[in-house]
């Protein structure tokens, strides 16, 4: 079973989210949650294309919050690189 690793670029990321649109307190405890997901199906989420090719993604605790990673299978994980607020023009897309 892969291991869950979030990045210091992710959790930036979810921070900054959280600070900026008033998420709850529970936000880092919600996302974990939703990241157990990908401990026992690393290719759960959708590949991107384009500048994002080599990564997935899966919706977070919210269905506007894009969860970005990559699945390594040669190191056994799952790295969580960014996560995006979906209804944001910057947000990764699939296109």
């Amino acid at each position: 079973m892969p291991r869950v690793i979030v990045t210091p670029r992710a959790v930036a990321d979810l921070g900054a989210l959280r600070d900026g649109l008033g998420l709850p307190s529970t936000t880092f405890t919600r996302v974990r949650r939703s990241l157990e997901l990908l401990r026992l199906f690393p290719l759960a989420g959708v590949a991107l294309h384009g500048r994002w090719e080599g990564t997935r993604f899966v919706i977070g605790p919210w269905s506007w919050m894009v969860i970005v990673y990559v699945h390594a299978a040669e190191d056994d994980a799952v790295f969580v690189v960014a996560i995006h607020d979906g209804r944001s023009s910057s947000a990764a897309t699939g296109g």
